[in-house]
């Protein structure tokens, strides 16, 4: 108990407590766009992704380039869920990119506008940035190089207000936090050379659950009913309410590193790999846990796949996007294969995990395909398995996200 003891203290100190408490890197609102707002007569969906140099954005019914903008260095992306930010992980922080297509509503109706995209002067978090998740109407925000957990109301940042909620984690390391509805957050435990479990804290700081039996923890999903999943290098961690419970691999070492959750679903995709000494694993398994039973189910796929290759459909399908360059979809109760569609050329994942390599989005129930050997982006209906548009894309890219205007 050691080091929870100190993980409260310190998220005490930090003001955990005062949850109206402002992030010292947020930055005052500023205008979206110099450009005047035009209204449309329905959302505009649009794309984000991410390559050596900048963003590319697309519409996404179209995927006509909107936008190209600039960026140094190395970025991620990951979606603010308010259907107009996104967030754009640097070195120093998390930027807020806004894609220029939202709506206001209004009581029954929304009224949808569109404008050039831009990168804002609003950012969160300290250095090394890390996880975003977006869970119960609420960003948590992870900084790796600082422990800095900031807490977003992606609804308020729509409306201009930037303010953030603050904790921090003693110790700085690769870790991930989830802010609940209830107050209370769950919250990696570990340090820079290790991580070992998860820690669920009340809202002063104070731990309710711990649970350290989760070597590698790395990696959340939230399946239907806010269960939350963390992977671990021998099983997952399931999190209902204040309950930690572990659910072991059938391998002794049987990684589970990146998961994909759905709120219709109580199964967790995730992926599965059983070798402690390879650099760089190309599993031919997957995992699917069900958060209902506690139990994990182990399948097998006639194709490798990268952390980058898993996501869900609109009805809780479970998607994996092959080496083999088809969308693999499965009933995610049953682990049958129920659709096998060719959407790029066969492809192998590189050795470094921020080289380009293709990348699987789905959005109102069209998955989002890049190809960056291709320089091409692939959009598939996966009710029929149909390609409803597709394009060149003006550079190879890395990573893709999305909102929905």
């Amino acid at each position: 108990m050691r080091v929870l003891a100190a993980l409260s203290v310190s998220l005490i100190a930090a003001g955990c407590g005062k949850p109206d408490g402002d992030t010292a890197a947020s930055r005052p609102a500023a205008p979206s766009t110099s450009v005047k707002p035009t209204e449309q007569a329905s959302p505009t969906p649009r794309l984000a992704l991410s390559y050596d140099g900048g963003v590319l954005v697309l519409d996404a019914e179209t995927l006509r380039q909107v936008a190209d903008i600039p960026l140094d260095g190395f970025v991620r992306l990951n979606s603010a869920a308010n259907g107009r930010h996104v967030l754009v992980s640097q070195s120093d922080g998390f930027a807020v990119l806004d894609l220029g297509t939202w709506t206001n509503r209004h009581g029954d109706h929304g009224h949808h506008y569109t404008a050039p995209p831009k990168l804002t002067d609003i950012r969160f978090g300290g250095a090394e940035p890390g996880h975003v998740v977006a869970h119960d109407d609420m960003l948590t925000l992870f900084s790796d190089g600082t422990g800095a957990v900031d807490v977003v109301d992606p609804a308020k940042l729509l409306k201009g207000d930037t303010a953030a909620r603050n904790a921090t984690v003693t110790t700085p390391h690769h870790g991930v936090a989830v802010a609940r509805a209830d107050g209370t957050m769950v919250v990696s435990v570990g340090d820079e050379e290790t991580r070992s479990g998860a820690v669920i804290l009340d809202g002063t700081g104070v731990p309710v659950a711990t649970n350290e039996s989760c070597p590698g923890l790395h990696g959340e999903a939230a399946a239907a009913g806010g269960v939350l999943t963390f992977g671990c290098q021998d099983g997952i961690l399931i999190v209902r309410g204040n309950d930690i419970r572990k659910v072991a691999s059938p391998d002794p070492y049987g990684r589970i590193g990146n998961q994909a959750g759905s709120d219709v679903s109580p199964v967790v995709l995730g992926d599965y790999k059983t070798d402690p000494d390879a650099e760089l694993e190309r599993p031919r398994r997957f995992t699917l846990t069900d958060t209902t039973t506690g139990t994990l189910r182990v399948v097998p796929i006639d194709a490798s796949y990268s952390f980058r290759s898993l996501d869900r459909g609109p009805k809780g399908e479970a998607v994996i996007l092959g080496t083999d360059g088809h969308l693999h979809v499965f009933d995610p109760v049953t682990a049958r294969r129920t659709a096998h569609i060719a959407v790029i050329g066969a492809w192998t994942e590189p050795d470094e995990w921020q080289s380009p390599m293709p990348n699987l989005h789905i959005q109102d129930g069209i998955a989002y395909v890049s190809d960056p050997a291709a320089q091409r982006l692939v959009a598939v209906n996966l009710a029929d398995g149909a390609t409803v548009a597709q394009t060149q894309l003006a550079h190879p890219t890395v990573e893709l996200t999305g909102v929905s205007g």
